[in-house]
């Protein structure tokens, strides 16, 4: 094995571009749609409108400090770099929470939705239908599961550009199929008068807006970040990064926003005449939502494509998702509290033990999740948090170390910084109480395992507990407003309407300041820096 930071640049830009895309377009696109339809009815098109413009600030973010810091893992690198080791291990943990469940999310949402096609659930069903175990994977899946996990590793243990090369094709079907469905749909069967139906066009009000963004909206557009994170194996990242990831930002919106738009157009308006608790009117459309629509409007063709991206393109999204955890887990093993083999490669550059870490923790992940709707809330919130360090860490950056060379620069960062940490905020509060008091639960947790390793490395860690002290009252802040909100088992529906957001953003807004004035001086930054010169200065290697 090779030491820390042997990561081999292959990526170019359609790598990097495609591993993003590829995470944005995956289990989300076949469930995401149908799923925001019953939670916001005809104005779920506005879910994914809102949630494009809050993720595309955030993008913009990542494709700044992804440019500026191009190193693996730089979800976890960036906190680390702004405010030190406590941070940048928080940030880290939140963001490898959410990337090591998303592959075993993408599996189980292919085995659910080929298991609802009839000839598959009589002759070859994969999950339980009755009794304590209903709706878990059974023998047969649990078997088709793990075997798909290890498929997933394999790829990865080829290499990042063995694993851009091959998720380049992936992406490209995956790409076609969706835009393919929009088209064939909206040409068979389109009825504008679907979105005055069940209720009009705001049958939840705007309430359902918000909350269909956890539902799935916000799962699926995220994803745009894993550019960032192979940053570290990008051939030419001040060029291409920041190129990449607004470009699978874009592409992903519009296209995911014509899918909930066709989606609707096409139901059966004898379906949502009483309600939007059943689009699609059968039980199957429960898992295979748009192959379930495609035999609707009579395209028997569409549905067996459908029916083969099904596989295909959460499987891809799969893929990624373990490189995304091995390189979160590579970031964090070049922290001195956590085990060094997480950071060590093999000869041909390749995060081994960070791969084989993330596959088997997610392939045990199968036996408790019960749904992929279950598990899209827990996923989004975490991957907020992980969001929310961004912005922060940028704003102290800017100041810092503001002399390093950037390629891409955020527009009007004293408006878009502050705002992207508010959107961040947003998405956990919608996410509701019990999500969030769970996720705050388990960051703890992880502070816990840090603070032993510091304890028994002897890092001094604790030196830098003046520059995160801002987390304990942000983490503390958001489960309180989530308990006095609207959203999720347990809120007390304290906060008058609107109120409650205007609460989110007011203590977002008191955080961020004074996170940003907590930040390292400029020395303790550039010595943090430093740490991953090897990857920052690729250019002098090369």
């Amino acid at each position: 094995m090779n030491g820390a930071g042997q990561l081999q640049r292959s990526v170019g830009f359609y790598g990097l571009m495609f591993v993003s895309l590829g995470s944005i377009i995956g289990s989300g696109w076949l469930l995401g749609a149908l799923n925001a339809a019953q939670v916001a009815g005809p104005a779920s098109v506005l879910s994914w409108i809102l949630a494009a413009g809050m993720l595309t600030l955030l993008a913009l973010v990542y494709a700044e400090l992804g440019a500026a810091y191009p190193v693996a893992g730089g979800g976890a690198r960036f906190p680390y770099y702004s405010h030190g080791p406590i941070a940048g291990f928080t940030a880290g943990w939140a963001s490898w929470l959410q990337a090591v469940f998303i592959a075993p999310i993408e599996v189980l949402a292919a085995i659910t939705y080929v298991n609802s096609v009839g000839w598959v659930n009589q002759h070859f069903n994969m999950i339980n239908k009755v009794g304590p175990s209903a709706g878990l994977l059974n023998g047969p899946g649990l078997v088709v599961a793990v075997i798909l996990m290890i498929v997933f590793t394999a790829i990865n243990l080829g290499g990042a550009k063995f694993l851009s090369d091959s998720n380049s094709i992936v992406v490209i079907w995956k790409t076609a199929v969706p835009v393919i469905a929009v088209g064939v749909v909206a040409y068979l069967k389109f009825i504008p008068a679907n979105f005055h139906a069940g209720g009009g066009f705001l049958p939840f009000g705007v309430h359902g807006v918000f909350a269909a963004l956890t539902g799935g909206v916000v799962f699926a557009l995220q994803g745009f970040e894993q550019a960032a994170q192979l940053a570290g194996e990008a051939r030419d990242p001040k060029k291409d990064l920041s190129r990449a990831i607004l470009t699978a930002m874009a592409i992903g919106a519009v296209l995911y926003a014509a899918l909930q738009f066709v989606m609707i157009g096409a139901l059966n308006p004898a379906d949502i005449a009483g309600g939007w608790k059943r689009p699609l009117g059968t039980d199957p459309s429960d898992y295979g939502a748009w192959y379930t629509l495609a035999l609707a409007v009579g395209s028997l063709w569409l549905a067996k494509i459908l029916l083969i991206d099904a596989v295909i393109s959460p499987a891809g999204t799969g893929v990624v998702y373990v490189a995304t955890s091995a390189r979160l887990s590579y970031a964090l093993g070049e922290e001195r509290e956590m085990p060094t083999a997480l950071a060590s490669t093999n000869k041909n550059g390749v995060p081994v033990v960070s791969i084989l870490v993330a596959a088997v923790v997610g392939s045990l992940a199968f036996g408790p999740f019960k749904s992929w709707n279950a598990l899209v809330s827990v996923v989004t919130a975490a991957t907020a948090i992980m969001y929310a360090f961004a912005p922060l860490s940028l704003a102290a950056l800017q100041k810092i170390d503001g002399a390093r060379p950037r390629s891409y620069r955020v527009p009007m960062p004293a408006i878009v910084l502050p705002t992207a940490f508010c959107c961040a905020n947003l998405i956990i509060y919608w996410g509701g109480f019990e999500t969030t008091w769970k996720l705050a639960c388990a960051m703890l947790v992880g502070l816990m395992l840090f603070a032993i390793g510091a304890w028994r490395a002897g890092t001094g860690a604790q030196r830098t507990l003046r520059n995160a002290m801002w987390m304990g009252p942000w983490f503390a802040g958001q489960v309180i407003i989530g308990a006095l909100g609207r959203y999720g088992n347990g809120s007390r529906n304290i906060l008058p309407n609107w109120i409650d957001v205007l609460v989110v953003i007011a203590f977002s807004l008191a955080i961020f300041y004074w996170a940003v004035s907590l930040a390292l001086n400029e020395q303790e930054a550039a010595t943090a820096v430093a740490k991953d010169a090897h990857q920052i200065n690729y250019e002098m290697r090369a």
